[in-house]
């Protein structure tokens, strides 16, 4: 058999130096718990611009298309925004995800007791969040026809269109229902069904799929708007939620403000199994390229290693070394340790990128 493989595509902005930081952590398991990886890497974003003229090549592209998973640090920032939107940085993720077809994201949003006081809601309503969001990524508005800017009675109309077919659909339920039954048996499905037809389809084919299929795990609908609300009054109420790609984006960042910083937060992007067994898979934290805080040492590494924590987890099948580093980073953050971005009223240790990449590693290495 093969060795499992990662291609790392650090990006834009602060990308780079959280990766490093990832390497460090890869490294560790490397020499200390056995952890057999092929590791590769290349440029992708404005950085492949500035190089290529394009925000990812084929050659990138086809790397991405062998490997077992793609690691991502971000892409993007305002010297690009001048750019042709088909040379934009984001097009290379946009065509990642479809190519790829990566069809599931993976949000969790999970509240470190140690961060309870930096959610913006009550610590009673946060304290042990652990919920998982999973947005349908490659159809809906994003992606489809038609689409464009076009002239209609002399003025200019935008046009977007909402798009899912059943096949889309059942996809994405399943991925998430497999989800819901290895964690709570608990799924909520949230779409617009009052007012929109691929609404009324989403909500026909996921509880189609769960009558049939998932007897086992409770399943509830949810029109998004509501979702949005409850999850700011009482998220602990959820589990697991599925929802189409414009809601999903729209709920997961609500959900990410739950957990206090942007920085904490890791993402997968799987696709449908390959002929090896493993899905196709793509791990970045939600977080931007925060181009502001770029080489100054400043940012939060948390959510790219927490990313790779995932990748351990959904690609590598080595949960206990994913739960492993979890535990190492609830240690850093338990003993007061904090990048500039989790230092609040309580204040707390500040310390830079590499610091805290240097502190995971010791926690990783004092629970050996």
């Amino acid at each position: 058999m093969s060795t499992p493989s990662l291609l790392i595509l650090p990006g834009d902005g602060i990308g780079p130096e959280v990766m490093a930081e990832v390497r460090k952590v890869i490294d560790w398991f490397k020499a200390n718990r056995g952890l057999e990886l092929d590791v590769s890497e290349d440029i992708v974003g404005g950085a492949a611009y500035d190089v290529h003229g394009t925000p990812i090549t084929e050659e990138t592209m086809a790397k991405a298309h062998e490997v077992d998973a793609v690691l991502l640090g971000a892409v993007g920032g305002p010297k690009y925004d001048d750019l042709d939107f088909s040379v934009k940085p984001e097009r290379a993720l946009l065509r990642l995800r479809k190519e790829l077809d990566l069809f599931a994201n993976l949000r969790p949003a999970q509240c470190f007791e140690a961060l309870t006081q930096f959610s913006s809601l009550k610590p009673e309503v946060v304290a042990g969040l652990d919920i998982m969001i999973v947005r349908e990524l490659t159809s809906g508005v994003y992606f489809g026809e038609p689409r464009g800017i076009i002239t209609e009675n002399n003025e200019r109309v935008g046009i977007n269109t909402q798009r899912y077919t059943e096949s889309e659909i059942e996809r994405v339920a399943r991925a998430s229902f497999e989800l819901a039954r290895k964690r709570n048996k608990k799924l909520c499905s949230m779409e617009k069904a009052n007012v929109m037809e691929s609404g009324v389809l989403w909500r026909e084919v996921v509880q189609k799929i769960g009558d049939t299929e998932y007897p086992d795990v409770e399943l509830s609908h949810m029109y998004a708007d509501a979702g949005a609300m409850q999850l700011v009054r009482w998220p602990k109420q959820f589990d697991v939620i599925v929802t189409d790609n414009l809601f999903g984006d729209l709920l997961s960042d609500v959900a990410a403000m739950l957990t206090g910083s942007l920085g904490m937060l890791p993402s997968a992007s799987l696709g449908a199994p390959r002929a090896n067994g493993r899905p196709s898979a793509m791990y970045e934290p939600v977080h931007g390229s925060a181009p502001d805080i770029a080489g100054q040492g400043k940012a939060n590494p948390i959510a790219c290693i927490l990313s790779f924590a995932m990748a351990l987890r959904y690609s590598y099948d080595r949960g206990e070394d994913a739960k492993r580093l979890e535990d190492a980073i609830e240690k850093v953050l338990a003993d007061g340790l904090r990048t500039g971005d989790l230092l609040g009223p309580k204040g707390g240790t500040p310390i830079g990128t590499a610091e805290m990449g240097d502190a995971i590693v010791a926690a990783l290495a004092s629970a050996q």
